[in-house]
């Protein structure tokens, strides 16, 4: 075993991610894989190195070798990792994690940092609208329940979680894994081919402006009942004084079905 395999091992069992690794260490996530490319720690600069050298509680790449990892070591630099987090200057996040759990914020922490890293690595639109699409993928999920089993599929098939792991309904969501792996089985084996599978493109691109335009009439008769509720209480706009009663005038406006 080499040094860059023994630290890896390291980061495994003390349960610290590349995307942690990058942030202690003040480099991208690209880095630490640049960093790593190697079977020593010839590619990382002093500085960083040295810092390395403080996380895994070593003064030279010879010791790291001699290591002897147990619970108390893992335990102690997984608490290097967690205590400078803690101490992070935070001042530019855009959110308050206040009152979430420490693995809670963590896992935003985390998402954000990726988050970032696409960006300064990707200059080109996709890049946006691809966050743009994870974004809208969360907005969904909340009426989607089986949004949450493609997540699920997606992280055992990147080696994340087991296989027989299921967090929502067992059944639900194996049933479902089954269906995607074989959907995409035929998607990467080539069984399917855009001429094959155009009219069912076509149908579901019918389903979804029948949907858009119920959407667009519920819209519409919420904004009709909105006009008529201020109206009726003599306002002209909706603000936080006002807006329990107005609110309270859509819905009973909304009963009467007079549009």
């Amino acid at each position: 075993m080499n040094v860059v395999e023994k630290i890896n091992l390291i980061l495994k069992k003390a349960n610290i991610s590349k995307v942690n690794l990058a942030k202690y260490l003040g480099v991208s996530r690209q880095m630490i894989y640049n960093y790593f490319d190697n079977d020593d720690l010839s590619n990382i600069p002093n500085e960083k190195c040295q810092l390395l050298y403080k996380l895994l509680n070593v003064k030279s790449e010879n010791e790291i070798l001699n290591l002897e990892i147990n619970k108390e070591y893992l335990e102690s630099v997984g608490n290097k990792i967690f205590i400078e987090k803690k101490s992070t200057n935070l001042k530019d996040e855009v959110i308050e994690l206040n009152g979430l759990k420490k693995e809670e914020q963590e896992a935003i922490s985390d998402i954000v940092f990726i988050l970032k890293e696409m960006f300064n690595e990707d200059k080109t639109p996709a890049s946006l609208t691809t966050v743009k699409y994870f974004y809208h993928f969360l907005q969904a999920m909340s009426n989607t329940k089986e949004l949450k089993y493609i997540l699920a599929y997606v992280s055992k098939a990147a080696g994340y979680t087991k296989p027989l792991e299921f967090t929502y309904n067992e059944d639900q969501q194996y049933v479902f894994e089954s269906i995607q792996y074989s959907a995409m089985t035929l998607y990467s084996n080539g069984g399917a081919s855009r001429t094959k599978l155009a009219e069912s493109h076509k149908r579901w691109e019918a389903e979804l402006s029948r949907k858009n335009e119920e959407k667009l009439s519920r819209t519409q008769e919420l904004n009709t009942a909105k006009v008529m509720a201020l109206k009726e209480l003599g306002y002209t706009e909706i603000n936080e004084k006002n807006a329990s009663e107005v609110f309270n005038k859509i819905a009973e406006i909304q009963s009467r079905n007079l549009y």
